[in-house]
Parts: structure tokens; sequence; C-alpha cells
């Protein structure tokens, strides 16, 4: 988020109510596909799924590795959060990024946000949706890391989950970029040096509370504080795993 962000103009009923975008027969085919084969050429992992809060709403706040980050973590959510889950997805995704990026929008019913101007309209938008029940992931990097290491994260995630007073969800995505990262046309899936299916782990933190965060700065600084905790802890299993 900017650090004085223009204040938005009136929303009307009209784009208020075309979002989250209805996942449909499409959407879901391509969920259910894409998740059928991910699961054929890598070997998909989680860690600590009892994370997950039982009740509905929450904000999920993961790190960006990959087009499909969205996917990889619905394939772990109760089926019930699924049908509810609603993702913060760049204005540009659905104009820019082909047919894939219309995909993309449809399975994760998406939330436009303008990343290259001012996110507040997308931002309200999303608190009204999950005041209204939905789940909401965001990715507070804003994009996906052009390195695997975690880039600077906005405070949009925190700004929503203390507006609408719910718990917000950390989650790390480990070995994503490997396997299909913003250099990649075509998925990564085998290690060259082992010739074994890569392994892409989901990891999910401890819910924030956002009682106990005096702003959404002070919450991010939490969140921002688990993540390199991860990264750090993923770093070391790597560095092992190659001697």
């Amino acid at each position: 988020m900017p650090a004085h962000p223009a204040p938005a103009a009136a929303i009307s009923e009209s784009e208020e109510s075309r979002y989250p975008i209805r996942r449909g027969v499409i959407g879901n085919l391509g969920f259910y596909g894409g998740l059928f084969i991910t699961r054929l050429i890598v070997r998909l992992r989680a860690r600590g799924t009892e994370n997950i809060p039982t009740q509905i709403p929450y904000v999920i706040a993961a790190n960006h590795q990959t087009y499909v980050d969205g996917m990889l973590i619905s394939a772990f959510l109760p089926k019930a959060h699924f049908k509810k889950l609603a993702s913060l997805t760049a204005k540009d995704l659905e104009d820019q990024h082909g047919l894939f990026g219309k995909l993309i929008v449809r399975v994760g019913r998406g939330i436009a946000v303008d990343r290259f101007g001012n996110p507040i309209r997308g931002l309200i938008i999303a608190k009204k949706k999950v005041e209204e029940g939905n789940i909401l992931l965001v990715h507070p990097e804003g994009t996906r890391s052009p390195t695997g290491e975690l880039g600077e994260m906005k405070d949009g995630a925190a700004y929503i989950a203390l507006k609408s007073k719910v718990p917000l969800l950390p989650v790390f995505i480990e070995g994503g970029y490997e396997v299909f990262s913003r250099h990649m046309k075509w998925p990564n899936p085998i290690d060259r040096k082992t010739g074994k299916r890569r392994e892409v782990t989901v990891v999910f933190g401890k819910p924030l509370d956002p009682r106990e965060f005096k702003n959404a700065k002070e919450m991010t600084q939490a969140l921002v504080s688990w993540m390199e905790t991860q990264a750090q802890s993923y770093r070391r299993m790597r560095g092992l795993a190659a001697t």
C-alpha cells in the first residue's frame, strides 16, 4: 500500500457485486484438473494444517512464488472453506496474462486490485467480502518473487484482517520457486541432480489474532517475522540436502 493513498471514489453496487469473480464450472474444472496434474508431477506436502481456523471468515497471507500458489494452498483447506475462498488479484492479471490469467482469476474467485495505481478500491471491496463471510487470500509481496527470496510485504492483508476483525493465517510455500518460477514458461518438476520429483510444501502457521495488535503495521511486522523464520529454515534444509 502507498504511504499516502489517494481517497477512493464511491464504489457502485454493480462494481461491488461483480466480486468475487464467480468460479463456475470452468474455474472448478481448472482447479481440480490442475491439482490432479500437480500431484502427479511433484510431491505436494503440508505442515501445520491443524492451524487452519475451524470458523470462517479469515484472511490468508502467503508468500508468492508461482502462478498457482492459491491452488497449492487450497489443496489442504476443508472443502467448505475452498468454496468461500476469494483472492486479492492484480487488476492486470485478467487482461494482460492471456487465457491462463483469466483462468487463475476464476479459480481464485478474484477481487481485482490496482497494484500500479491506487489499491484502496480493491481493499475496500475485499474487506466487505470478508465481512460477508468469505475467506480472502492475499500475497503481501504483491507479485511473484523474482529470486525465490521474500520481497517487501505491504500492509494490505493485515489491514483487512484488522478492519474485519478476523484472524490472519500466515502461510509459507517451500519449493514452489524451483518448480514454477516467474522465469519459467512451463513447470520444472524434476530435480536433474536426483532424477526425482521435486517437493513443494505448504506450511500453515498459527493465526494472528487482530485483538493483539494496535495497527496494521504491527501485525505485518509479526507476519514478516514468521515468514523470515520459515525462509531461514527452508534455506538451511536446502543446504543440508545439497551436502
